[in-house]
């Protein structure tokens, strides 16, 4: 039977990439994005045509736990579950409102919960599964004027090591991917200058690519279920 994959943020970038290898595997695919429905729908689709795999797509905000519950409510088998979806703020925190705070937090955060809580249950009947959570560098160490990324970063490598504590005598295993600076368009805000500054650091002298991302994040699900628990960082040397 092919696995079933849940992918959050699967329109583009790290999510799309992941859509992509998974689809090669021969993965029943479950997409979710907030905006791009028509791009997620040509990419879909495009899958079938190239991989035959099969799909189902839904569109919403995953800091949206009642949206989240819907999903679930139609499923009824997972194997993968990849909480990719993720937003960025930059600014000086005292600048930054209580709302667009808790935006970040419900989407980079608090999703990873409202998923893995009803992911978990569908892992138990099988008595295996994979929980990948997509984190960052600054997870680890901070990033000045991104203070709540960071914070919701964070999060995720406590939630993804503690879980993983909990569910590995069920043969669930949870890891999560911190990435350094990835060429997606999270990043495009960035100037020609800035990132030319950024590679001068990094020690691969290149930004990293979402293929490079989604690779790792195909081991992962591969791997067997003694490794669990990581925090595994992609960034070219950087940190």
């Amino acid at each position: 039977m092919n696995r079933t994959v849940l992918i959050t943020g699967a329109s583009r970038g790290i999510g799309k990439a992941c859509a992509e290898l998974f689809a090669k595997e021969g993965a029943d695919l479950i997409l979710i994005c907030l905006k791009s429905k028509k791009e997620l729908r040509r990419f879909a689709s495009s899958l079938t045509e190239r991989y035959g795999t099969s799909y189902r797509l839904f569109f919403g905000d995953v800091g949206d736990v009642h949206f989240i519950d819907d999903i679930f409510e139609q499923i009824d088998r997972l194997d993968v579950l990849v909480n990719n979806a993720g937003i960025s703020y930059t600014g000086l925190l005292h600048l930054m409102t209580p709302d667009e705070w808790q935006h970040i937090m419900n989407v980079n955060l608090n999703s990873c919960f409202y998923t893995a809580r009803r992911a978990i249950p569908l892992m138990l009947n099988d008595h295996h599964g994979h929980i990948i959570n997509i984190s960052s560098v600054w997870g680890n160490a901070g990033a000045s004027m991104e203070v709540a990324y960071s914070a919701s970063k964070a999060g995720i490598n406590g939630f993804t090591k503690a879980l993983a504590k909990e569910l590995a005598p069920s043969h669930i295993c949870v890891n999560a991917v911190a990435c350094g600076i990835i060429d997606t368009d999270m990043n495009r805000h960035l100037s020609s200058e800035e990132l030319s500054s950024i590679k001068e650091e990094i020690p691969a002298d290149r930004l990293g690519t979402p293929a490079e991302i989604a690779q790792i994040v195909l081991q992962l699900a591969n791997a067997p279920d003694y490794l669990t628990g990581q925090i595994i960082t992609v960034d070219g040397g950087w940190t």
